[in-house]
Protein backbone atom coordinates (compact mmCIF):
# COMPACT_ATOMS: atom_id res chain seq x y z
CA UNK A 1 0.00 0.00 0.00
CA UNK A 2 1.84 3.49 -1.45
CA UNK A 3 1.84 5.82 1.69
CA UNK A 4 -1.36 7.85 0.01
CA UNK A 5 -3.25 5.12 0.41
CA UNK A 6 -2.38 3.87 4.24
CA UNK A 7 -3.33 8.17 4.79
CA UNK A 8 -6.51 7.90 2.89
CA UNK A 9 -7.29 4.44 4.79
CA UNK A 10 -6.39 6.02 7.82
CA UNK A 11 -8.48 9.14 7.73
CA UNK A 12 -11.72 7.02 6.32
CA UNK A 13 -11.19 4.97 9.61
CA UNK A 14 -10.98 8.45 12.12
CA UNK A 15 -13.99 9.69 10.69
CA UNK A 16 -16.02 6.49 10.69
CA UNK A 17 -14.77 6.29 14.39
CA UNK A 18 -16.02 9.35 15.29
CA UNK A 19 -19.35 8.82 13.93
CA UNK A 20 -19.84 5.64 15.47
CA UNK A 21 -18.77 6.63 18.86
CA UNK A 22 -20.56 10.19 19.05
CA UNK A 23 -23.44 9.13 17.28
CA UNK A 24 -23.46 10.42 13.11
CA UNK A 25 -24.44 7.27 12.14
CA UNK A 26 -23.50 3.50 12.05
CA UNK A 27 -24.26 -0.10 10.28
CA UNK A 28 -28.00 -1.02 10.36
CA UNK A 29 -28.84 -3.85 12.60
CA UNK A 30 -25.42 -3.54 14.14
CA UNK A 31 -25.77 -6.26 16.58
CA UNK A 32 -26.86 -9.02 14.01
CA UNK A 33 -23.98 -8.05 11.97
CA UNK A 34 -25.62 -5.49 9.84
CA UNK A 35 -26.30 -6.05 5.95
CA UNK A 36 -24.17 -4.17 3.03
CA UNK A 37 -25.09 -1.31 1.95
CA UNK A 38 -27.97 0.01 4.96
CA UNK A 39 -26.33 2.57 7.38
CA UNK A 40 -28.41 4.20 10.28
CA UNK A 41 -28.18 7.63 11.14
CA UNK A 42 -27.78 8.85 15.27
CA UNK A 43 -28.94 11.88 16.75
CA UNK A 44 -26.19 14.07 15.42
CA UNK A 45 -25.87 12.57 12.07
CA UNK A 46 -30.19 12.86 11.70
CA UNK A 47 -29.95 16.66 13.28
CA UNK A 48 -26.79 16.95 10.32
CA UNK A 49 -29.10 15.26 8.01
CA UNK A 50 -31.95 17.73 8.83
CA UNK A 51 -30.44 20.66 8.66
CA UNK A 52 -28.95 19.85 5.22
CA UNK A 53 -32.55 18.92 3.59
CA UNK A 54 -33.47 22.34 4.87
CA UNK A 55 -30.72 24.24 3.32
CA UNK A 56 -31.43 22.56 -0.04
CA UNK A 57 -35.16 23.35 0.11
CA UNK A 58 -35.14 27.51 1.41
CA UNK A 59 -32.44 27.69 -1.29
CA UNK A 60 -33.81 25.91 -4.30
CA UNK A 61 -37.64 26.15 -3.74
CA UNK A 62 -38.87 29.58 -5.18
CA UNK A 63 -40.63 30.95 -7.75
CA UNK A 64 -43.06 28.33 -8.47
CA UNK A 65 -40.87 25.22 -7.11
CA UNK A 66 -42.95 22.99 -4.36
CA UNK A 67 -42.36 20.34 -2.57
CA UNK A 68 -44.35 17.06 -3.04
CA UNK A 69 -44.46 13.45 -0.86
CA UNK A 70 -44.83 10.18 -2.48
CA UNK A 71 -45.04 6.47 -2.10
CA UNK A 72 -42.02 4.73 -1.92
CA UNK A 73 -43.75 1.92 -3.69
CA UNK A 74 -44.77 2.39 -7.29
CA UNK A 75 -46.79 -0.17 -9.62
CA UNK A 76 -44.77 -1.62 -12.51
CA UNK A 77 -46.04 0.32 -15.13
CA UNK A 78 -44.94 2.79 -13.93
CA UNK A 79 -40.72 1.42 -14.36
CA UNK A 80 -41.97 0.09 -17.82
CA UNK A 81 -43.22 3.65 -19.18
CA UNK A 82 -40.49 5.17 -17.69
CA UNK A 83 -37.43 2.48 -19.21
CA UNK A 84 -36.65 1.48 -15.92
CA UNK A 85 -37.57 -2.28 -16.23
CA UNK A 86 -35.70 -2.33 -19.55
CA UNK A 87 -32.18 -0.50 -18.68
CA UNK A 88 -31.52 0.32 -15.01
CA UNK A 89 -29.24 -2.30 -14.90
CA UNK A 90 -25.42 -2.87 -13.60
CA UNK A 91 -22.56 -5.59 -14.78
CA UNK A 92 -22.75 -8.28 -12.79
CA UNK A 93 -19.99 -11.37 -12.64
CA UNK A 94 -20.41 -14.42 -10.81
CA UNK A 95 -17.40 -16.18 -9.30
CA UNK A 96 -18.01 -19.83 -10.18
CA UNK A 97 -16.19 -21.66 -7.70
CA UNK A 98 -17.22 -19.48 -4.65
CA UNK A 99 -20.02 -17.73 -6.12
CA UNK A 100 -19.26 -14.46 -5.07
CA UNK A 101 -21.11 -12.01 -7.18
CA UNK A 102 -19.39 -8.32 -7.70
CA UNK A 103 -19.78 -5.18 -10.14
CA UNK A 104 -18.07 -5.64 -13.25
CA UNK A 105 -17.53 -2.32 -14.23
CA UNK A 106 -16.06 -0.80 -10.64
CA UNK A 107 -13.87 -4.77 -10.59
CA UNK A 108 -12.21 -3.30 -13.51
CA UNK A 109 -11.40 0.17 -12.77
CA UNK A 110 -9.80 -1.10 -9.21
CA UNK A 111 -7.90 -3.60 -10.95
CA UNK A 112 -6.56 -1.82 -13.98
CA UNK A 113 -6.92 1.90 -13.57
CA UNK A 114 -9.49 2.20 -16.58
CA UNK A 115 -13.50 3.53 -16.76
CA UNK A 116 -15.39 0.90 -16.70
CA UNK A 117 -18.73 2.28 -17.12
CA UNK A 118 -18.66 3.09 -20.68
CA UNK A 119 -17.56 -0.73 -21.47
CA UNK A 120 -20.12 -3.49 -23.25
CA UNK A 121 -20.67 -6.63 -20.77
CA UNK A 122 -18.91 -8.40 -23.77
CA UNK A 123 -15.60 -5.35 -23.66
CA UNK A 124 -15.31 -6.10 -19.55
CA UNK A 125 -15.59 -10.34 -20.02
CA UNK A 126 -12.64 -9.89 -22.34
CA UNK A 127 -10.94 -7.36 -20.30
CA UNK A 128 -11.10 -9.35 -17.51
CA UNK A 129 -9.41 -12.93 -19.48
CA UNK A 130 -6.93 -11.13 -21.41
CA UNK A 131 -5.50 -9.74 -17.63
CA UNK A 132 -5.98 -12.92 -15.99
CA UNK A 133 -8.07 -11.07 -13.02
CA UNK A 134 -8.96 -13.27 -10.39
CA UNK A 135 -11.87 -12.98 -7.60
CA UNK A 136 -11.40 -10.64 -5.18
CA UNK A 137 -13.04 -13.10 -2.77
CA UNK A 138 -11.38 -16.56 -3.40
CA UNK A 139 -8.97 -15.73 -5.73
CA UNK A 140 -9.67 -17.96 -8.39
CA UNK A 141 -9.67 -17.56 -12.06
CA UNK A 142 -12.93 -19.29 -13.10
CA UNK A 143 -15.16 -15.92 -13.39
CA UNK A 144 -18.72 -16.03 -15.33
CA UNK A 145 -19.01 -13.48 -18.11
CA UNK A 146 -20.70 -10.16 -17.73
CA UNK A 147 -24.50 -9.93 -17.58
CA UNK A 148 -27.06 -6.93 -17.01
CA UNK A 149 -28.80 -7.50 -13.66
CA UNK A 150 -31.28 -5.16 -13.03
CA UNK A 151 -31.14 -3.21 -9.54
CA UNK A 152 -34.90 -2.64 -8.75
CA UNK A 153 -36.29 -4.00 -5.54
CA UNK A 154 -39.48 -6.17 -6.14
CA UNK A 155 -42.62 -6.17 -4.06
CA UNK A 156 -45.93 -8.54 -4.46
CA UNK A 157 -48.71 -6.88 -3.64
CA UNK A 158 -51.77 -8.67 -1.98
CA UNK A 159 -52.42 -11.99 -0.36
CA UNK A 160 -50.65 -15.22 -1.42
CA UNK A 161 -51.39 -15.65 -5.36
CA UNK A 162 -51.59 -12.58 -6.29
CA UNK A 163 -49.75 -11.80 -9.28
CA UNK A 164 -49.34 -8.41 -8.89
CA UNK A 165 -45.97 -6.62 -8.83
CA UNK A 166 -44.21 -3.67 -7.38
CA UNK A 167 -40.77 -1.74 -7.62
CA UNK A 168 -39.42 0.10 -4.29
CA UNK A 169 -38.64 3.22 -6.32
CA UNK A 170 -34.78 3.55 -7.21
CA UNK A 171 -34.81 7.63 -7.68
CA UNK A 172 -37.62 10.02 -6.26
CA UNK A 173 -38.08 11.33 -10.12
CA UNK A 174 -41.14 9.20 -10.91
CA UNK A 175 -43.11 10.25 -8.10
CA UNK A 176 -42.84 14.00 -9.77
CA UNK A 177 -43.76 13.32 -13.50
CA UNK A 178 -47.18 11.13 -12.15
CA UNK A 179 -48.01 14.01 -10.39
CA UNK A 180 -47.33 16.65 -13.04
CA UNK A 181 -50.69 16.74 -14.19
CA UNK A 182 -52.45 17.65 -10.68
CA UNK A 183 -49.12 20.30 -9.85
CA UNK A 184 -49.73 22.01 -13.29
CA UNK A 185 -53.59 22.23 -12.80
CA UNK A 186 -52.79 23.59 -9.12
CA UNK A 187 -50.42 26.02 -9.49
CA UNK A 188 -52.53 27.67 -11.65
CA UNK A 189 -50.70 26.20 -15.31
CA UNK A 190 -47.36 28.09 -14.76
CA UNK A 191 -44.25 27.53 -16.26
CA UNK A 192 -41.44 26.54 -15.40
CA UNK A 193 -42.77 24.71 -12.46
CA UNK A 194 -40.53 22.99 -10.27
CA UNK A 195 -41.58 19.52 -8.22
CA UNK A 196 -39.68 19.08 -5.47
CA UNK A 197 -39.10 15.33 -3.62
CA UNK A 198 -36.90 14.89 -0.69
CA UNK A 199 -37.02 11.21 0.21
CA UNK A 200 -36.03 7.22 0.43
CA UNK A 201 -34.68 5.56 -2.81
CA UNK A 202 -33.73 1.88 -3.10
CA UNK A 203 -31.30 0.06 -5.29
CA UNK A 204 -29.98 -3.51 -5.41
CA UNK A 205 -26.49 -2.94 -5.36
CA UNK A 206 -24.64 -5.76 -6.66
CA UNK A 207 -21.06 -4.23 -4.39
CA UNK A 208 -22.21 -1.82 -1.59
CA UNK A 209 -19.07 -0.16 -0.95
CA UNK A 210 -17.82 3.48 0.01
CA UNK A 211 -19.91 3.69 3.06
CA UNK A 212 -22.56 6.24 1.82
CA UNK A 213 -21.82 6.14 -2.34
CA UNK A 214 -23.02 2.41 -2.52
CA UNK A 215 -26.39 1.98 -0.35
CA UNK A 216 -29.31 -0.54 -1.48
CA UNK A 217 -31.37 2.23 0.69
CA UNK A 218 -30.69 5.96 0.60
CA UNK A 219 -31.95 9.50 0.73
CA UNK A 220 -32.45 11.86 -2.80
CA UNK A 221 -33.06 15.20 -2.91
CA UNK A 222 -34.39 15.95 -6.62
CA UNK A 223 -36.04 19.01 -8.07
CA UNK A 224 -37.65 18.33 -11.51
CA UNK A 225 -38.12 21.79 -13.66
CA UNK A 226 -40.92 21.65 -15.92
CA UNK A 227 -40.29 24.01 -19.07
CA UNK A 228 -41.62 24.98 -22.70
CA UNK A 229 -38.38 23.31 -24.86
CA UNK A 230 -38.69 26.31 -26.88
CA UNK A 231 -37.23 28.30 -23.98
CA UNK A 232 -34.43 26.06 -23.23
CA UNK A 233 -31.51 28.74 -24.70
CA UNK A 234 -34.00 32.21 -23.55
CA UNK A 235 -33.61 34.16 -20.38
CA UNK A 236 -34.57 37.31 -19.58
CA UNK A 237 -31.83 40.30 -20.65
CA UNK A 238 -31.53 40.91 -17.01
CA UNK A 239 -31.70 37.30 -15.69
CA UNK A 240 -28.64 36.79 -18.15
CA UNK A 241 -26.26 39.90 -17.45
CA UNK A 242 -26.46 38.82 -13.81
CA UNK A 243 -24.97 35.23 -14.25
CA UNK A 244 -23.57 35.68 -18.14
CA UNK A 245 -19.37 36.27 -16.82
CA UNK A 246 -19.85 34.02 -13.75
CA UNK A 247 -17.50 31.62 -13.47
CA UNK A 248 -18.52 27.86 -13.45
CA UNK A 249 -15.95 25.14 -12.79
CA UNK A 250 -16.04 22.40 -15.69
CA UNK A 251 -14.50 19.42 -16.51
CA UNK A 252 -16.07 18.74 -20.26
CA UNK A 253 -15.30 15.62 -22.43
CA UNK A 254 -12.55 16.76 -23.88
CA UNK A 255 -10.67 18.25 -21.37
CA UNK A 256 -8.11 16.94 -18.76
CA UNK A 257 -8.65 19.10 -16.18
CA UNK A 258 -11.32 21.18 -15.11
CA UNK A 259 -11.22 24.76 -16.07
CA UNK A 260 -13.15 27.84 -15.69
CA UNK A 261 -15.56 29.07 -18.35
CA UNK A 262 -17.68 32.26 -17.84
CA UNK A 263 -21.65 31.24 -18.42
CA UNK A 264 -21.24 33.46 -21.63
CA UNK A 265 -18.43 31.18 -22.55
CA UNK A 266 -20.25 27.74 -21.60
CA UNK A 267 -23.28 28.80 -23.78
CA UNK A 268 -21.24 29.66 -26.48
CA UNK A 269 -18.18 27.03 -27.08
CA UNK A 270 -19.53 24.32 -24.91
CA UNK A 271 -23.23 25.31 -26.67
CA UNK A 272 -24.89 24.59 -23.38
CA UNK A 273 -28.54 26.09 -23.40
CA UNK A 274 -29.10 29.07 -21.32
CA UNK A 275 -31.59 27.37 -19.28
CA UNK A 276 -29.51 24.77 -18.11
CA UNK A 277 -26.60 27.11 -17.10
CA UNK A 278 -28.68 28.98 -14.91
CA UNK A 279 -29.10 25.68 -12.50
CA UNK A 280 -25.40 25.01 -12.99
CA UNK A 281 -25.14 28.05 -11.68
CA UNK A 282 -27.50 27.48 -8.47
CA UNK A 283 -25.77 24.42 -7.67
CA UNK A 284 -22.41 25.29 -7.86
CA UNK A 285 -23.48 28.80 -5.71
CA UNK A 286 -25.01 26.00 -3.74
CA UNK A 287 -21.63 23.96 -2.71
CA UNK A 288 -19.43 26.81 -3.35
CA UNK A 289 -21.35 29.68 -1.32
CA UNK A 290 -23.77 27.68 1.25
CA UNK A 291 -21.85 24.75 1.89
CA UNK A 292 -18.22 26.32 1.91
CA UNK A 293 -16.65 23.44 -0.29
CA UNK A 294 -13.43 24.97 -1.25
CA UNK A 295 -13.31 25.85 -4.91
CA UNK A 296 -10.67 23.33 -5.68
CA UNK A 297 -12.31 20.61 -4.33
CA UNK A 298 -15.35 20.91 -6.46
CA UNK A 299 -16.13 20.83 -10.28
CA UNK A 300 -19.50 20.06 -12.80
CA UNK A 301 -18.33 17.01 -15.24
CA UNK A 302 -19.77 16.66 -18.33
CA UNK A 303 -20.36 12.51 -18.60
CA UNK A 304 -19.89 11.04 -22.13
CA UNK A 305 -22.76 8.93 -24.10
CA UNK A 306 -21.97 5.73 -22.53
CA UNK A 307 -21.98 6.84 -18.89
CA UNK A 308 -24.78 8.68 -18.91
CA UNK A 309 -28.11 7.52 -18.25
CA UNK A 310 -30.33 6.51 -20.80
CA UNK A 311 -32.71 9.26 -20.33
CA UNK A 312 -30.63 12.20 -20.24
CA UNK A 313 -29.92 14.29 -23.38
CA UNK A 314 -27.41 16.57 -21.33
CA UNK A 315 -25.72 14.93 -18.07
CA UNK A 316 -23.35 17.35 -15.78
CA UNK A 317 -22.12 15.55 -12.60
CA UNK A 318 -21.76 17.19 -9.60
CA UNK A 319 -18.14 16.23 -8.37
CA UNK A 320 -15.90 17.24 -4.62
CA UNK A 321 -12.53 15.97 -4.36
CA UNK A 322 -12.79 13.23 -1.13
CA UNK A 323 -9.52 12.49 0.12
CA UNK A 324 -11.50 9.15 2.07
CA UNK A 325 -12.25 7.56 -1.11
CA UNK A 326 -9.51 8.90 -3.13
CA UNK A 327 -10.52 11.61 -5.51
CA UNK A 328 -13.39 13.04 -7.20
CA UNK A 329 -16.68 11.92 -6.72
CA UNK A 330 -20.00 12.48 -7.92
CA UNK A 331 -22.41 14.05 -5.34
CA UNK A 332 -25.21 14.48 -7.55
CA UNK A 333 -26.18 15.45 -11.50
CA UNK A 334 -28.07 18.00 -13.31
CA UNK A 335 -29.82 16.16 -16.17
CA UNK A 336 -31.84 17.50 -19.01
CA UNK A 337 -34.47 14.62 -19.24
CA UNK A 338 -36.24 15.71 -22.64
CA UNK A 339 -40.02 14.75 -22.57
CA UNK A 340 -38.74 11.07 -22.14
CA UNK A 341 -40.65 10.26 -18.60
CA UNK A 342 -43.72 12.73 -19.21
CA UNK A 343 -44.28 10.96 -23.07
CA UNK A 344 -43.47 7.17 -21.74
CA UNK A 345 -46.20 8.02 -18.84
CA UNK A 346 -48.75 8.91 -21.83
CA UNK A 347 -47.97 6.19 -23.48
CA UNK A 348 -48.58 3.35 -21.52
CA UNK A 349 -51.08 5.36 -19.25
CA UNK A 350 -53.13 6.31 -21.76
CA UNK A 351 -53.64 10.03 -20.03
CA UNK A 352 -53.46 12.64 -22.41
CA UNK A 353 -50.01 14.41 -20.03
CA UNK A 354 -49.99 17.55 -22.91
CA UNK A 355 -50.60 20.85 -21.67
CA UNK A 356 -51.42 24.44 -23.63
CA UNK A 357 -49.39 26.91 -22.52
CA UNK A 358 -47.85 29.85 -24.68
CA UNK A 359 -50.46 29.11 -27.38
CA UNK A 360 -49.52 26.07 -28.20
CA UNK A 361 -49.79 22.68 -27.04
CA UNK A 362 -46.68 20.26 -26.36
CA UNK A 363 -45.68 18.04 -23.72
CA UNK A 364 -42.94 19.98 -21.22
CA UNK A 365 -39.17 18.85 -20.70
CA UNK A 366 -37.82 18.42 -18.12
CA UNK A 367 -34.48 19.91 -16.32
CA UNK A 368 -33.58 17.70 -13.04
CA UNK A 369 -31.28 18.86 -10.11
CA UNK A 370 -30.26 15.67 -7.74
CA UNK A 371 -28.20 14.89 -5.29
CA UNK A 372 -27.82 11.96 -2.86
CA UNK A 373 -28.13 13.34 1.06
CA UNK A 374 -26.34 10.75 2.39
CA UNK A 375 -22.79 11.28 -0.13
CA UNK A 376 -23.30 14.99 0.38
CA UNK A 377 -23.49 14.38 4.57
CA UNK A 378 -19.99 11.88 3.94
CA UNK A 379 -18.65 14.72 1.35
CA UNK A 380 -18.76 17.78 3.93
CA UNK A 381 -17.40 15.16 7.00
CA UNK A 382 -14.36 14.43 4.66
CA UNK A 383 -13.72 18.12 3.87
CA UNK A 384 -14.17 19.32 7.01
CA UNK A 385 -12.54 16.73 8.97
CA UNK A 386 -8.88 18.49 10.71
CA UNK A 387 -6.36 17.13 13.15
CA UNK A 388 -3.92 19.09 14.76
CA UNK A 389 -1.88 18.63 17.59
CA UNK A 390 -4.11 18.47 20.47
CA UNK A 391 -7.53 18.04 19.02
CA UNK A 392 -9.02 16.51 16.64
CA UNK A 393 -12.13 18.75 14.86
CA UNK A 394 -14.75 18.50 11.86
CA UNK A 395 -15.06 22.53 10.73
CA UNK A 396 -18.59 22.52 9.67
CA UNK A 397 -20.07 25.28 8.38
CA UNK A 398 -22.85 26.88 11.15
CA UNK A 399 -25.18 25.89 7.79
CA UNK A 400 -24.90 22.14 8.55
CA UNK A 401 -23.39 21.50 11.92
CA UNK A 402 -25.36 19.16 14.08
CA UNK A 403 -25.12 21.53 17.05
CA UNK A 404 -24.52 25.38 16.77
CA UNK A 405 -24.09 26.19 20.36
CA UNK A 406 -23.04 24.14 23.61
CA UNK A 407 -23.42 26.24 26.57
CA UNK A 408 -21.22 25.49 30.18
CA UNK A 409 -21.35 26.49 33.46
CA UNK A 410 -17.69 26.60 34.53
CA UNK A 411 -18.74 24.66 37.77
CA UNK A 412 -21.63 23.07 39.09
CA UNK A 413 -22.25 25.22 41.99
CA UNK A 414 -22.23 29.58 42.89
CA UNK A 415 -25.79 29.60 40.80
CA UNK A 416 -23.38 29.19 37.67
CA UNK A 417 -25.68 25.82 36.31
CA UNK A 418 -29.01 28.38 36.86
CA UNK A 419 -27.24 31.23 34.81
CA UNK A 420 -26.59 28.53 32.38
CA UNK A 421 -29.92 27.33 31.53
CA UNK A 422 -31.13 30.76 31.35
CA UNK A 423 -28.24 31.33 28.29
CA UNK A 424 -29.34 28.20 27.43
CA UNK A 425 -33.35 29.12 27.24
CA UNK A 426 -32.16 32.50 25.92
CA UNK A 427 -31.05 30.79 22.37
CA UNK A 428 -32.37 27.83 21.94
CA UNK A 429 -35.45 29.04 19.81
CA UNK A 430 -32.68 30.31 17.23
CA UNK A 431 -30.29 27.70 17.88
CA UNK A 432 -29.46 24.12 17.91
CA UNK A 433 -27.89 24.17 21.48
CA UNK A 434 -26.60 21.61 23.68
CA UNK A 435 -25.93 21.94 27.57
CA UNK A 436 -23.00 20.08 29.21
CA UNK A 437 -22.53 20.76 33.24
CA UNK A 438 -20.05 18.00 33.71
CA UNK A 439 -15.92 17.21 33.39
CA UNK A 440 -13.65 19.60 33.29
CA UNK A 441 -13.78 22.95 30.50
CA UNK A 442 -11.09 21.43 28.46
CA UNK A 443 -12.82 18.54 27.96
CA UNK A 444 -16.12 20.09 26.92
CA UNK A 445 -13.90 21.96 24.75
CA UNK A 446 -12.99 19.06 22.65
CA UNK A 447 -16.03 16.72 23.03
CA UNK A 448 -17.44 19.76 21.25
CA UNK A 449 -14.58 20.32 18.63
CA UNK A 450 -14.75 16.67 17.42
CA UNK A 451 -18.33 17.08 16.46
CA UNK A 452 -18.31 20.74 14.59
CA UNK A 453 -20.18 23.01 17.49
CA UNK A 454 -18.62 26.07 16.22
CA UNK A 455 -19.38 28.18 19.33
CA UNK A 456 -19.19 27.31 22.79
CA UNK A 457 -20.81 29.76 25.39
CA UNK A 458 -19.13 29.48 29.54
CA UNK A 459 -20.98 30.93 32.19
CA UNK A 460 -18.17 31.93 35.17
CA UNK A 461 -18.20 33.89 37.79
CA UNK A 462 -17.33 36.53 36.82
CA UNK A 463 -21.01 36.22 34.59
CA UNK A 464 -22.59 36.35 38.16
CA UNK A 465 -20.96 39.71 38.46
CA UNK A 466 -21.46 41.43 35.01
CA UNK A 467 -23.68 39.31 33.06
CA UNK A 468 -21.16 38.75 30.50
CA UNK A 469 -20.14 35.33 29.31
CA UNK A 470 -17.31 33.99 27.15
CA UNK A 471 -17.54 32.91 24.05
CA UNK A 472 -15.27 30.60 22.00
CA UNK A 473 -14.68 30.18 18.45
CA UNK A 474 -13.72 26.49 16.82
CA UNK A 475 -11.11 27.53 14.33
CA UNK A 476 -9.35 29.67 16.06
CA UNK A 477 -10.20 28.48 19.46
CA UNK A 478 -10.08 32.80 20.94
CA UNK A 479 -12.74 33.84 23.09
CA UNK A 480 -14.11 37.04 24.00
CA UNK A 481 -17.03 38.63 26.60
CA UNK A 482 -20.11 39.33 24.86
CA UNK A 483 -22.99 41.15 27.41
CA UNK A 484 -25.91 38.03 27.42
CA UNK A 485 -28.40 41.47 26.36
CA UNK A 486 -26.46 41.30 23.28
CA UNK A 487 -25.42 37.62 22.82
CA UNK A 488 -28.45 36.92 20.18
CA UNK A 489 -27.81 39.73 18.02
CA UNK A 490 -24.00 39.03 17.83
CA UNK A 491 -24.43 34.81 17.04
CA UNK A 492 -27.30 35.98 14.36
CA UNK A 493 -24.71 38.18 12.82
CA UNK A 494 -22.28 35.18 12.72
CA UNK A 495 -24.40 32.48 10.54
Amino acid sequence: MTKKAKLTVEKLDKITAIALKRGFFWPTAEIYGGTAGFYSYGHLGKTMKNKFENLWRSYFLKNNYYEIESSIILPEKVFIASGHIEHFNDPLIECKTCHFRFKADQFIEDNLKIKGEELTPEEMSDLIEKNKLRCPKCNSWHLGQAKWFNMMFSIPLGAVGIKDTAYLTPETAQAAYLAFKREFEATRKKLPLGIAIIGKAFRNEISPRQLFFRLREFNQAELQIFFDPDEINKLSKEEWKEISKYKLILLSQNQKTAKEFTCNDANKKLKLPKLYIKNMVLVQKFYLDLLKIPKNMFRLRELSEKEKAFYNKIHWDMEINLETLGGFKEIGGIHYRTDHDLSGHEKYSKENLHIFYNNKKFIPHVIELSLGVDRNIWALMDIFFKEEKERTLFSFPITTSPIDIAIFPLVNKEKMPEKAKEVYNLLKKDFLCFYDGSGAIGRRYRRQDEIGTPYCITIDSQTLKDDTVTIRERGSMKQKRIKIGTLLLELKNLK
